[in-house]
């Protein structure tokens, strides 16, 4: 069966690297998507556990144009870490906040365990606005990477310690309460926010807002998205009203999380629920970074999982018909997709760490 899995990745991949920037059915010259204009605001999305297979899945079972049919340019992430051909979220994560190499299993620092700015940190230096939104736990691995130091990602009162620490943040949305509010050193790490300035929430608030947020709505990770209904691109909206008040631009890391555990499960139904609203949500960042000039958006993942594929040639697909390989991670390779300012450096073969390496070098 997995041979099913790698001739269509390579089918789907050839496809993408040599028509890097098109529509649907329709190949463009890439000279008319090029924008080499320099990039104020960033908006990385992240489908953890998405590789192409998960996408054409979205693809084929929608009866509408997807968000990552908008795109003009695409590229192929290789996700190995440091230590292993199979990568965890961890190391995955780390890899493309700090553009460095890990061992899975480790958060926010290099192999040999000395800790490394993420792309979180350099760019809050630089006066921008920032913010995570996730649908998992906020100390979950791939928010993390991007937030925090730690040995061990299942260290979730000392990574929510971290976060709480964290100053250059303006905006975080997920799950989680528990690692804050009922730890086992009975420190109240909302409290501690409070004080400092910080406003906590169990629901998305409306309107925007130029404080400091925290949106917590689980006691761990959220529900998933047919219980939860549109909290994600509600919260992308709100993140992006509130973040873009500033004239030194903004970053945003958005993480549809529960694609993962879906797809840990093999449950392609849920999988496809998870998928929709993430393309919800990329949606909303495209239709901001229409509007809003010098605006990079990378739609990508950290590995895939399941080791998702179609074996029935004459199958007309639903949720239900596609077949797994694994309930674990596996080797594939991930898309990158990018639109915007910049946007054309991200086209062709590259590793992980490059993603952002190559962002901080079109910043302003």
């Amino acid at each position: 069966m997995k041979k099913y899995v790698f001739l269509e990745f390579a089918l789907l991949s050839a496809t993408l690297l040599f028509t890097s920037c098109n529509n649907r059915g329709t190949v463009v010259n890439n000279n008319d998507c090029q924008d080499t204009s320099k990039v104020r605001n960033v908006i990385l999305m992240i489908g953890d556990g998405m590789s192409l297979p998960q996408v054409y899945a979205a693809m084929m079972t929608s009866e509408n144009t997807t968000s990552f049919e908008r795109f003009p340019v695409t590229g192929i992430s290789i996700t190995k870490s440091f230590n292993k051909e199979i990568t965890d979220s961890a190391a995955g994560g780390t890899a493309i906040a700090t553009g460095v190499k890990t061992n899975n299993g480790m958060i926010g620092m290099s192999a040999d365990s000395i800790p490394v700015p993420s792309i979180l940190d350099i760019l809050a230096e630089k006066g921008k606005k920032t913010g995570i939104v996730v649908t998992s736990s906020i100390t979950h691995a791939t928010p993390a990477s991007f937030l925090a130091k730690n040995i061990n990602r299942n260290n979730n009162e000392e990574i929510a310690m971290d976060i709480a620490n964290n100053e250059h943040l303006n905006i975080i949305v997920g799950g989680g309460r528990k690692y804050f509010e009922t730890r086992k050193d009975s420190i109240n790490l909302f409290d501690k926010m409070t004080s400092e300035g910080w406003k906590i929430f169990d629901y998305l608030p409306e309107g925007y807002s130029d404080d400091k947020i925290a949106v917590i709505t689980s006691k761990k990770h959220m529900e998933s998205a047919k219980i939860r209904g549109d909290i994600l691109p509600q919260s992308v909206d709100f993140a992006l009203k509130s973040l873009s008040n500033d004239d030194n631009g903004f970053f945003l890391m958005v993480e549809g999380s529960q694609i993962d555990f879906a797809a840990h499960d093999n449950d392609s139904v849920t999988m496809i629920e998870e998928l929709r609203d993430f393309d919800e949500a990329i949606n909303i960042a495209l239709d901001f970074a229409e509007n809003n000039a010098n605006t990079l958006v990378i739609v990508t993942a950290d590995h895939e999982t399941g080791g998702l594929t179609m074996i029935d040639p004459n199958g007309k697909y639903t949720a239900t018909d596609f077949h797994w390989t694994t309930k674990s991670h596996s080797a594939l390779p991930v898309p990158v997709f990018a639109f915007g300012s910049g946007a054309e450096n991200f086209s062709g073969i590259m590793d992980n760490t490059d993603i952002m390496k190559r962002i901080l070098k079109l910043i302003e």
